[in-house]
């Protein structure tokens, strides 16, 4: 088996931690405090190729595949969090619309998402009452004589008030389940869309999550993703992917914590040595690092299977449910190395806590990754 990166890759690792320490780590504790949205650090981060890591270059993309794009967000969540969310969402989306948007679609927006023409897009799924169980979803889309008109809310969508692509899923076809749900894309600004409020959260506070209300928004055809019914399968394949990213983003998040952490040990001194010499505070690092590594493999295993073209969604999840799961315990541990200065926000490691608690819970809860999980087991099981 071969660990080794290629030179693009690398490449791409090396630029994403470049733009972390140069342009999102100096005021990231700002953004945290100030709510401020990274308008312009996304714009510097598309022109570095950002924004279209694994978009295909004749949409204007860098084609570097999941791996580079997983080692990105990775620099990127280790200098802001919340900065690379907003990433990871944007990719999601261009990726969504290059490869399975009709031709006029992929042309129409994907270019502009990631040359920062437009700011970032949004995916908006869940609702206040469907959240894991997208069947339960109340938006709708009825015919016109002109396309469609969408009606409904939408709840924590990322970037929702400034993405300037939003792909919404909704109810086209009552009654038969999954099979009835279409995405669509709609812009920003649309007649009828509105940002009802934006959540103030725990962590992540430089990314903003908005409450989206579609009030008779009115779409063509040419607004379809694929084909009416298709929406649901459109939604898995992404979330797919997208755990590869929230994994990156919580393993990103955790290294951040634990260099904090190192670096703390080394310097503080307590009964005469540093305290990173007493087992304890040894032991809690040794297994730290453990944790760490474990997680990034587990990661850019599901990375190189999707890029290849091989089934990852087993690999999607367990990467996700244990990077996630271990990083919120790195965070901890770097919290408790630090004492009584990690609990205040002169330290870096108290954001850490907060903004890596969300990656348990967006792009499907630990729950449901250990639901996927099972049932893959189950259904290989079944055909052996």
């Amino acid at each position: 088996m071969d660990f080794a990166l290629t030179e693009e890759q690398l490449l791409v690792q090396r630029t994403a931690r470049d733009a972390a320490e140069r342009l999102l780590m100096p005021a990231a504790a700002e953004r945290d405090r100030t709510s401020k949205f990274p308008y312009i650090e996304l714009k510097e981060l598309a022109k570095l190729g950002l924004m279209g890591i694994a978009v295909p270059e004749e949409l204007g993309g860098v084609a570097a595949g999941t791996v580079a794009y997983s080692l990105a967000l990775q620099e990127l969540a280790r200098g802001d969090a919340s900065v690379a969310v907003t990433v990871s969402v944007s990719n999601m989306v261009a990726e969504l619309l290059a490869n399975s948007g009709s031709p006029a679609i992929a042309k129409t927006w994907v270019p502009r998402l990631v040359s920062g023409e437009l700011v970032c897009g949004a995916f908006a799924l869940s609702e206040p009452e469907a959240g894991s169980d997208p069947a339960a979803m109340r938006t709708v889309a009825t015919r016109t004589s002109k396309g469609w008109r969408l009606t409904g809310t939408k709840q924590w969508i990322t970037s929702g008030d400034f993405a300037g692509a939003i792909v919404v899923w909704a109810v086209t076809e009552p009654g038969v389940g999954h099979k009835g749900i279409t995405a669509f894309v709609v812009p920003h600004g649309a007649n009828g869309l509105t940002c009802a409020r934006l959540e103030h959260k725990l962590g992540l506070c430089g990314s903003s999550t908005a409450q989206l209300v579609f009030d008779g928004v009115e779409v063509g055809d040419e607004a379809v993703l694929g084909e009416p019914g298709a929406g649901f399968a459109f939604a898995m394949m992404a979330l797919d992917g997208g755990r590869i990213g929230i994994a990156s983003q919580a393993i990103g998040i955790a290294r951040g914590a634990l260099e904090a952490a190192i670096r703390y040990a080394g310097e503080r001194q307590t009964f005469g040595q540093p305290i990173i010499k007493h087992q304890a505070i040894a032991s809690m690092l040794a297994d730290a690092a453990t944790w760490l590594d474990a997680a990034t493999l587990l990661t850019l295993r599901a990375a190189h299977a999707k890029e290849h073209h091989q089934p990852f969604a087993q690999h999607a999840a367990m990467a996700k449910l244990f990077a996630t799961e271990h990083a919120w315990k790195i965070c901890d541990i770097a919290l408790q190395v630090h004492g009584g200065y990690g609990y205040v926000r002169d330290f870096p490691v108290e954001r850490a806590l907060r903004d890596v608690r969300a990656t348990r819970i967006y792009e499907g809860t630990s729950e449901i990754q250990r639901i996927v999980i099972a049932r893959n087991l189950l259904r290989s099981s079944s055909s052996s």
